[in-house]
């Protein structure tokens, strides 16, 4: 072939060699590594998220404990109302007979208090004429159903009663069924059924 010439040859200069190597070692010189995590901040960081799940946690457990108490009260409030209006119903005497039936009064609600207060004077007054007493003791009680803002109530009593023609007579025993109703964070009786 031809003689090459030196025009048809690439020469490179030092000055590019130079430039060409820089540029192949900046190509070829690696990132910094990003450093390694140190022991004490992970374990910092693991720490946090522990602390952090078992404040969460425990927030959980309080809270459904709350929610087991408030249960728990409202299941007794319900039953003692229940209780309470039983109770009030077979204690009565001539003597105190105006204070027991404002007892009454006040452990009742809704249809309950509507008949019997209808009923109030006359029934004092039978009380009073006949020097009727009647001494009531609850030999047990129970919640039957309950749901939002009311409750059935199993209440059994035995009463033991005089009055002026017969002095005292053999005692008797009671169940009743007392609806209960909660209005405004106080439970009263709406409904009251003698069972058998």
């Amino acid at each position: 072939m031809a003689d090459e010439s030196p025009d048809d040859e690439s020469v490179e200069s030092p000055e590019d060699e130079d430039t060409a190597v820089e540029t192949a070692d900046d190509e070829a010189e690696p990132e910094p590594e990003a450093r390694p995590m140190s022991r004490i901040r992970l374990g910092a960081l693991v720490g946090s998220a522990v602390v952090v799940v078992l404040a969460g946690l425990a927030g959980w457990l309080g809270y459904l404990a709350y929610q087991s108490q408030s249960a728990e009260r409202h299941r007794d409030m319900m039953l003692e109302a229940g209780r309470q209006a039983a109770f009030s119903l077979t204690n009565v005497g001539w003597e105190t007979a105006d204070a027991d039936v404002q007892r009454v009064l006040d452990s009742a609600g809704g249809k309950f208090y509507d008949d019997f207060e209808k009923r109030a004077e006359s029934y004092r007054e039978v009380v009073k004429q006949v020097k009727s007493k009647s001494e009531g003791t609850i030999t047990g009680s129970a919640l039957e159903s309950i749901s939002d803002g009311q409750a059935k109530v199993l209440v059994s009593v035995t009463v033991k009663s005089s009055n002026a023609g017969v002095p005292e007579q053999a005692p008797q025993y009671w169940r009743m069924v007392l609806t209960v109703q909660e209005n405004e964070g106080k439970a009263k009786v709406s409904e009251l059924e003698f069972v058998e």
